[in-house]
């Protein structure tokens, strides 16, 4: 479906999406590492811990679907996107998901894995 791009274009657009999705799971894990220095108990700051991780598993899920089905992968990130928007109130930490969303889109739209300068589908 859609338009062959050359190897290079292909190689990026099947790359950009994966090390953007990957790059911002480890971004937003950051965000828990400020839980087990509030000082708790163990089963407290554990809890804290999982429920800071929650988005980050959500990302990592909807990327290792994507990684697969790039697709399937587009349309997770882009409703995680805009779950993330509504739950975070608007908040411009949404974006690279929606961006990589639609680029996993770009990917299932123009071709799939680069194998030799060509794509496979």
């Amino acid at each position: 479906m859609g338009t062959r791009l050359s190897g290079r274009s292909l190689r990026w657009l099947f790359w950009a999406p994966r090390v953007l999705g990957v790059a911002y799971a480890l971004f937003i894990g950051l965000f828990a590492l400020d839980v087990p220095g509030q000082g708790g108990d163990f089963w407290p700051t554990l809890a804290g811990l999982v429920i800071h991780l929650i988005p980050t598993l959500a990302l990592l899920a909807a990327l290792g679907v994507a990684w697969r089905q790039a697709w399937l992968g587009g349309w997770l990130h882009l409703g995680l996107g805009l779950l993330l928007m509504v739950l975070w109130r608007g908040s411009f930490l949404a974006i690279p998901v929606l961006l990589t969303g639609a680029l996993f889109l770009l990917e299932g739209w123009y071709g799939g894995k680069p194998q030799g300068g060509a794509a496979r589908r």
